[in-house]
């Protein structure tokens, strides 16, 4: 066995998912019983396009993949708030977040395997999540990824997700947005709550801290706007089985839910937005 490196690169992954199975699934099944309550095999995809069934297969198997990214980044912020001693309310809030992001994970594949399969996505295991940075005082790490993950993040989420939901026609995808829905609620709200705990302790230069990872997280997500922007659209039609929410209607709730959910409150919060991130 050749000896361990000190600093080994991670391989790129294949994203894939599987149940251990046996008690622990049962267990899993108890705590979250309406994932098996879905009206999973009810989706008749015989009559769409193969072209409009493989941009849809992409789409959730892209959803499933950036849940499981989420899951992680729930967990580093539990961590980082256990660390900085929040209140005990607000981390036992946030222990139920992990878990509601790997049945999003779970509810997203077999959505995925409804109309076909999975796609391929490869990724780096070592670049799945930005840490805060060690060198910071606890407090001031915990502030930085709840802005990062959840004011930005999980609050721009909320009015989208909502959308799609109701832009969705067939019931099983209308029932796992909305189980997404209603979980992502708490969620949206988590992390301005825990700035109003932090921010008598936080001083100007840590806001400037977190307005510049607000910032960071924000042109994040004006990037994948972006190529939202230049894929392919879909026609919709009656009775169309894989209708979702119109790319001209998404950019345009996207762009309002980013003022009025994420930049308005941690403006009135006093961390920072530059104008080039609020544009």
């Amino acid at each position: 066995m050749r000896p361990a490196r000190a600093a080994e690169v991670a391989e790129p992954a294949l994203f894939e998912l599987e149940m251990f199975g046996g008690g622990v699934e049962k267990r899993y099944r108890r705590a979250r019983p309406e994932v098996e309550e879905m009206p999973w095999g009810t989706l008749d995809v015989s009559h769409v396009p193969e072209a409009d069934l493989v941009l849809a297969r992409k789409a959730w198997t892209l959803a499933a993949f950036q849940e499981h990214r989420t899951g992680i980044a729930c967990a580093a912020t539990l961590r980082a708030l256990m660390e900085c001693r929040a209140p005990v309310d607000l981390i036992a809030m946030a222990t139920r977040f992990p878990l509601d992001e790997m049945v999003h994970v779970e509810l997203c594949a077999r959505m995925a395997m409804e109309i076909g399969g999975g796609t391929e996505v490869v990724f780096d295991p070592d670049e799945m999540v930005l840490d805060a940075d060690p060198a910071l005082r606890p407090l001031v790490r915990a502030a930085e990824l709840v802005v990062r993950f959840f004011c930005v993040g999980e609050a721009l989420s909320i009015p989208l997700l909502r959308g799609t939901w109701h832009a969705s026609r067939h019931p099983l995808p209308r029932a796992v947005l909305g189980r997404i829905v209603r979980d992502e609620a708490a969620h949206g709200t988590f992390g301005f709550a825990f700035l109003d705990w932090a921010l008598p302790e936080l001083t100007d230069a840590d806001r400037v801290h977190l307005g510049n990872h607000a910032d960071l997280a924000i042109r994040s997500v004006k990037a994948n706007w972006d190529d939202l922007s230049k894929r392919p659209r879909r026609t919709y039609h009656d009775g169309d089985t894989l209708a979702w929410m119109e790319t001209g209607a998404y950019l345009e709730l996207a762009g309002r839910s980013l003022a009025e959910r994420v930049i308005r409150p941690l403006r009135a919060r006093g961390v920072p937005i530059s104008e080039e991130a609020a544009r």
